[in-house]
């Protein structure tokens, strides 16, 4: 599905702008449109129809809010849903990666057997925001590492000064709602 000016101007109506949140920094808030069930009912029907003909075996949402939309999604579209946490969240072995930030390091993981039951493993990396592109950029090694393929990247919104969208695009083609 291709979402129509309209419905990308309803989608952002529905998105608060917080300005101070962090210095210098528009937050742009995604609660608001969760707590619309229409405006997140709509968001997920458009996803569920883009991806439909994707022959996807997963959905991995990337902690906290890649949560939020991954797993309806998964579900909406008869998939498993796959987290990619923060270090040490995740029970069993995984697989880790670093990814450098403004102010230092972190590191997201995976299980190591996430995609064992299924030999390249189709999948949609999905997440609210891409920024600089970090965080996204280190989910796309991990599902690699583990075996998978990821058919594309989705955001609900790029942050297009951050050019994030530019740095994973060599790793997996990159799908957003609204650039802003």
């Amino acid at each position: 599905m291709e979402w129509s000016a309209e419905d990308k101007q309803y989608l952002r109506s529905k998105i608060r702008d917080v300005e101070g949140f962090k210095p210098g920094i528009v937050f742009y808030d995604i609660t608001t449109l969760l707590k619309d069930a229409k405006a997140f009912g709509f968001l997920l029907l458009g996803l569920t129809k883009r991806y439909a003909s994707y022959k996807l075996d997963y959905v991995v949402g990337i902690e906290s809010r890649g949560f939020i939309f991954g797993a309806p999604l998964a579900a909406s579209l008869g998939v498993g849903f796959v987290p990619v946490r923060k270090k040490g969240k995740l029970p069993a072995a995984t697989l880790s990666e670093k990814y450098a930030l403004e102010y230092g390091f972190d590191e997201v993981e995976i299980h190591r057997d996430a995609f064992a039951d299924k030999a390249k493993a189709r999948v949609l990396l999905v997440d609210d925001l891409i920024a600089t592109g970090g965080t996204a950029e280190a989910s796309l090694r991990l599902i690699e590492a583990a075996g998978a393929e990821c058919v594309e990247s989705c955001f609900l919104l790029n942050l297009v000064a951050c050019a994030g969208k530019k740095r994973i695009e060599s790793l997996a083609p990159v799908f957003s709602v609204l650039d802003i």
